[in-house]
Formats: C-alpha cells, structure tokens, sequence
C-alpha cells in the first residue's frame, strides 16, 4: 500500500475530490506508520531490553501524535480530544478484545501475568482519574467556569500527569518489565537484519511521510465529514487511531494467536498509558507554542467512554486470564460505543 502516499499526494496536487484524497491519504497511513514501528523495534533490538523498552515507550504512537499535532495547528480541538479517547478504548477495548477473542477460540483459556497486569491497570485507573478532574470541575454548575482557571487546571493536571511518566519510566528502566516500558525483541516481525543505522533512517524518512500525509488528511477532513454527514467524534474516536496504530494492533493480536496473551495485554495497556501519561500532557503544552490552547476538558460522551471503557478492561484483565468470551465482551463494548458516535452529531 506504499505507492497509495505517492497517489494521495498527487491528488492533492491536483485538487482531486477531498474525499478520495481523505481515503487515499488514511489508506496510505498505514504501511508508513508500520514502517515507524518496525524501525522502532529493529533500533530496540540493538539497544538491549531496558533501553529498548524505553524507546518503544516513547516511540509507540508516533504516527497518531503526528496526526494530532497537524489537526491542533489547523485549530480542530474538538478532533484531538476524540482522537485521544480513540485511542485509549481503542487499545483497550478493540485491540485486547480481539487479542482475547481470537487467541481464545484457537488457544482456549489464555494465563498472563496477573500481578503486572493489576499494578499495570491501577496506574491507567489513576491516568484516566486525572484525565476527568478538569472536565468533571470544569462541567460543574458550582465548579470552575472561567477559560483562563481552566486552562490553568489543566496545564497543572498535565504537568503532574508527566511527573509520573517520567517517574515511572526511572523506575521500569531498572526492570525490564516495569511500568511504561514495552517489550522489544519479542516484536519485531520482518525487519530483524537491520542495523541501527538503517533503523534511524528509516524512522526519520517514515515520520516526514506521516507529516507530509497528514497536512492532506487534515486539509480535506472537515470537507470529507460535510460530505458524508459524518461527525468530528466519529473520525476522532474511530478512524484517526485505527490509521495510526493499525500496525501495532495486528502485531498484538498475532502474538495472541501464538498463545502468548502477556505481550498483547502489556501492548495494549502499555499503550494506553503512555498516551494518557505523555502524549496528552504533551499536547496540552505543546498547543500553547502553536497558538490553539488545548483543555482537559472532554465531553460527558468522551467522559463514559473512556471512564466506562477502562473499567470494564482492567476488571476483565484482573484474574490474569483470558478466555475468548472475555474478548467477545470487549469488542462488543467498542461497537456500541462506535455506533454511538457514528450516530452522534
């Protein structure tokens, strides 16, 4: 699907319709943010467990952080903040649904590690905790209601929320399974021969084409949703964080298919953290250089998905077991909610 990014960018050239440029440049996503992935995995294997560990940490949602830094700088907030709530129940309810579902039904009943899950879950509870507070004081009748307190609010939950990242990163870069740090020599799948070197450059030429794509993609958005009746939750919620870590998500369900269920549950966990931990406190600071401040302040839908779908996900994976009716529980939830937002205008 590579040539499908030298398409799209001639089609923006030519002022093609916006909506076949949208598809084009979304299809064409995929290959490169795999491609992003792989590098980060091939320059893990080099760099040993811990370090590896650590740059799959902070490179695993490249390719969706770029999205979101073109689409705040073009001023579509309201897109950032579902593209977030996107990804979260997305890891955690879709892609550990369907690692679950399908590793169940060839496997049977799948074991992991019970104890890292649980600690694991109780730091996403946490995130996802302060994640609310702006949004639940913000939307009070008594709580806080000015722009500027607000702001502040949230530039303060996003200052603690990185603490803790860094934190934790200290403290799993002594473990080589600790918090916030992912596994690295386990995911590589095809690029196992390439040098560090290689690694690097493919990475940096993979993050210009994501950067390049999604200038189109969000060029042609908000026409494409006028077009089609579709709303701006819809596209953030659902198909901005499936392009951007459609890679990841198989290599997680694949590795569940071979009865090796810890390695989905700790990439779709980890995952999640990482994007509740950094790349939203990222974001929110990030938004004040680019002159579109982003809030904390998520809606009351955005609110019981995220809220809702952590819940259900860390309950799920407490017993550190898996069974195929457990995924099936998952992936349901996350069609409820998608049909949900697609209705939601």
């Amino acid at each position: 699907m590579l040539p499908l990014a030298v398409v799209a960018v001639i089609l923006n050239a030519m002022d093609a319709s916006p909506v076949w440029v949208l598809i084009t440049s979304a299809v064409a996503m995929i290959p490169v943010a795999g491609l992003i992935g792989e590098a980060t995995e091939a320059i893990a294997v080099h760099a040993g467990p811990r370090l590896g560990g650590l740059l799959n940490a902070t490179f695993g949602n490249a390719a969706e952080l770029i999205i979101t830094i073109v689409a705040i700088r073009e001023g579509l907030l309201e897109l950032v903040k579902a593209s977030i709530t996107g990804s979260i129940i997305g890891n955690l309810l879709l892609v550990l649904g369907l690692s679950m579902l399908l590793g169940g039904l060839k496997n049977g009943r799948q074991k992991f590690n019970r104890d890292k899950a649980s600690s694991d879950g109780l730091l996403l509870l946490l995130a996802i905790t302060a994640l609310a507070i702006p949004s639940l004081f913000a939307q009070s009748g008594q709580g806080i209601i000015d722009d500027f307190d607000v702001e502040i609010l949230s530039l303060g939950v996003a200052g603690l929320m990185m603490v803790l990242y860094g934190l934790g990163l200290i403290y799993g870069f002594r473990l080589e399974d600790g918090p916030l740090t992912r596994p690295s020599a386990e995911l590589v799948v095809h690029r196992q021969t390439w040098s560090i070197r290689t690694g690097i450059i493919v990475l940096l030429v993979s993050a210009i084409g994501i950067v390049w794509l999604s200038e189109i993609l969000v060029k042609h958005v908000e026409v494409a949703i006028e077009s089609y009746g579709l709303s701006e939750f819809f596209m953030g919620v659902i198909i901005v964080p499936i392009i951007g870590n459609v890679a990841e998500h198989m290599v997680a369900v694949g590795v569940a298919m071979k009865d090796r269920i810890g390695l989905s549950v700790e990439i779709a966990i980890g995952s999640s953290l990482q994007i509740a931990l950094f790349v939203v406190p990222f974001l929110v600071f990030l938004s004040l250089a680019l002159g579109n401040p982003l809030t904390l302040v998520f809606n009351k839908f955005e609110l019981i998905a995220l809220i809702g779908g952590v819940l259900i996900a860390v309950l799920v994976a407490e017993d550190g077991e898996a069974n195929w009716l457990e995924g099936a529980i998952l992936v349901a939830l996350y069609l409820m909610l998608a049909l949900a937002f697609f209705l939601l205008h």
